[in-house]
């Protein structure tokens, strides 16, 4: 499951479970095609004489697989919705199932409860299957039954492995977070986890000689060394996005708010220059009479424009129209600062207080050096 992502290149939407659309990747059709492949010879052993038939047996199978998926991300979904979230989309592709869910958890019980129910739901699916399977006599029918079996105990198992993107690496960021009080700090613990679940992934095949009496192959090596740099990079990701998180809980925007010069829209922009050197300005803000910001100048618009220029060109041709995006509250921090940034990408943006009046400009090179890894200053970790 991942949070606010939007719908993915290359997709079709091909049903609706609650108003959620369901989109499916082209890719799905290669994992169906070679799960047909696959279980032609298995089908074809079952029942003899189906021929042609055993590979569509195969991608029959290959479908049920993809449903066992959607039922997984389906529980995530319906949780998600209980807890207020508008999940926009549940999307199957070659790595499996993703439910797109907008906002965060409010709660560690939240978080944990909505990622533990896709697995469960796994487990059951896959305990119903074999509850079928014993009943049912061997046949196309006991295939498919088999193949439900072995994908939803794999899918529910493999996802409580205790390491992000899984959902066991939510439900170790939800139970550290209950902990420590803080999601930033419960998301590194996970993220951490996911190291240490990486470094066992790899030395996994040295371990097979001593535990089954077999001797490791290649492809043993080949396959945990690549889960093991996918767990590994992703954790990496999270602990550089959550450090970032925590710096940007402590940033206090009024003490980075650079001065900002206010000059009427028809001043020439040399004039403006020149002003706003005097005062060391962080930015020039086009005023009306009344002395209601209207208009931010971007250095890329000063810079651009040639020195023999700038006393015949107005102040107001190069700014830039205020919007909300470009408005930050003064008080702003942590997520709501991140989001707010990331919604409106700019240079600069400039600082209200409560009341609406400027307070000055902030540069985003003065918020980046801040919080980047490495910086010290006001920015610590709380």
């Amino acid at each position: 499951m991942t949070r606010a992502a939007g719908t993915s290149p290359g997709t079709v939407r091909v049903a609706s479970v609650g108003g959620v659309p369901v989109l499916v990747s082209a890719s799905c059709l290669v994992v169906v095609a070679l799960l047909a492949v696959a279980f032609a010879p298995r089908a074809e052993d079952v029942v003899p004489g189906l021929g042609t038939w055993a590979y569509a047996t195969g991608a029959l199978v290959g479908v049920l697989v993809y449903v066992a998926a959607l039922v997984h991300e389906c529980a995530h979904a319906a949780v998600a919705r209980r807890y207020g979230h508008r999940v926009s989309s549940v999307a199957l592709s070659v790595t499996g199932g993703r439910t797109s869910v907008e906002g965060e958890a409010r709660t560690p019980g939240e978080e944990f409860t909505t990622a533990v129910v896709g697995p469960l739901a796994s487990l059951a699916l896959g305990l119903a299957a074999l509850g079928g399977r014993l009943v049912v006599d061997d046949g196309v029918l006991a295939l498919a039954l088999e193949a439900l079996v072995v994908a939803n105990l794999v899918l529910g198992l493999l996802d409580l492995v205790p390491a992000p993107p899984l959902d066991g690496g939510r439900m170790v960021k939800a139970l550290a977070w209950r902990i420590v009080g803080s999601p930033r700090r419960g998301a590194l613990a996970a993220a951490w986890g996911g190291r240490v679940t990486a470094v066992l992934l790899l030395l996994a095949p040295a371990l097979r000689q001593p535990l089954l009496g077999t001797p490791p192959g290649l492809s043993d090596f080949l396959v945990c060394g690549a889960l093991a740099l996918l767990l590994w990079t992703v954790a990496a990701q999270e602990i550089a996005v959550n450090r970032m998180r925590l710096r940007l809980g402590d940033v206090v925007l009024a003490d980075l708010a650079r001065p900002a010069l206010t000059v009427p829209p028809d001043l020439p922009l040399a004039e403006a220059l020149r002003r706003a050197a005097e005062i060391d300005a962080g930015g020039i803000v086009t005023v009306d009479a009344t002395g209601r910001p209207l208009g931010l100048v971007p250095d890329a618009g000063v810079e651009s424009t040639p020195a023999e220029r700038r006393p015949w060109v107005a102040t107001a041709s190069l700014a830039e129209p205020l919007d909300d995006g470009l408005c930050l509250a003064v008080d702003v921090s942590g997520d709501a600062l991140l989001s707010a940034v990331q919604r409106r990408p700019a240079a600069a943006y400039l600082l209200l207080d409560a009341g609406g009046g400027l307070r000055g400009v902030l540069a985003l090179r003065d918020l980046d050096r801040l919080v980047r890894p490495g910086a010290s200053g006001r920015a610590g970790a709380r």
